[in-house]
């Protein structure tokens, strides 16, 4: 399992990469830390992968449940990342803020990022659903982008939450970003920020429309699937009901 160093206070975290990436450690260092920096980046390494490891848990918990109750698994897969300290400083600096860590937990939401990737739409809804009936999971903001995709056509189901961390002598929530999306709308942003980051943002007006026109087929694609596997359901049941007879 990937290791994870932390920056501090509740989201900040990058890769252990920058253990050894000299470029990567004089990007960090562009990130201002308090006085005591030194042992707060150590605490922040347990704390943010105490809450990651917890999440990817509770989801494989959730995988393994529908599998012995249902015979089937709604997640395909789980993918954990963590925002660089590059790209933590770039998103501050947009924002038209100092790259401070207090500035970072304030304003920039999605450092700490888990993607869960479903078969079905159907699948996405009831994950979240059953997210926000964790007793120690507190859900910060919801953005529903499968109802109300964002004008590239890009589509996911993106959550805040916070995790409560125990430590020997408090409790730190630490937030978390949850990506839930399917397969074909995972492959569909996956192109689609490559050609965000080739072109800066700035694609050519006919890439745009072509990505539009994909998502419309993603969004097919992902209806006539979920049709499709709930046929087999209803064909399935009845024919165990007809045995049963």
């Amino acid at each position: 399992m990937n290791k994870y160093l932390h920056f501090y206070e509740f989201l900040c975290y990058t890769d252990d990469r920058i253990k050894t990436d000299r470029s990567s450690k004089r990007k960090a260092m562009q990130l201002k830390g308090k006085d005591n920096g030194i042992d707060s980046w150590k605490e922040v390494t347990l704390i943010y992968n105490a809450a990651l490891r917890q999440v990817e848990t509770k989801m494989e918990i959730l995988n393994e449940e529908f599998q012995h109750v249902h015979q089937y698994n709604p997640i395909e897969h789980i993918k954990a990342r963590i925002k660089t300290p590059e790209s933590i400083v770039k998103k501050l600096k947009r924002y038209g803020y100092e790259s401070t860590i207090d500035n970072m937990v304030k304003h920039v939401n999605d450092i700490a990022g888990i993607r869960i990737i479903c078969s079905f739409t159907s699948d996405i809804y009831m994950i979240a659903e059953t997210i926000k009936q964790q007793r120690d999971i507190k859900v910060v903001a919801v953005k529903d982008y499968i109802t109300y995709p964002k004008a590239s056509g890009y589509k996911s189901y993106h959550m805040i939450v916070t995790v409560p961390v125990y430590l020997s002598d408090r409790i730190v929530d630490t937030k978390v970003e949850i990506q839930i999306r399917t397969v074909a709308m995972d492959f569909w942003a996956s192109l689609e920020h490559k050609i965000h980051y080739k072109f800066e943002g700035d694609a050519p007006r006919h890439i745009k429309e072509e990505l539009i026109e994909c998502s419309k087929m993603v969004a097919d694609l992902d209806a006539r699937m979920l049709s499709l596997n709930n046929e087999i359901v209803t064909l399935a049941q009845a024919q165990e009901e007809s045995k049963c007879r």
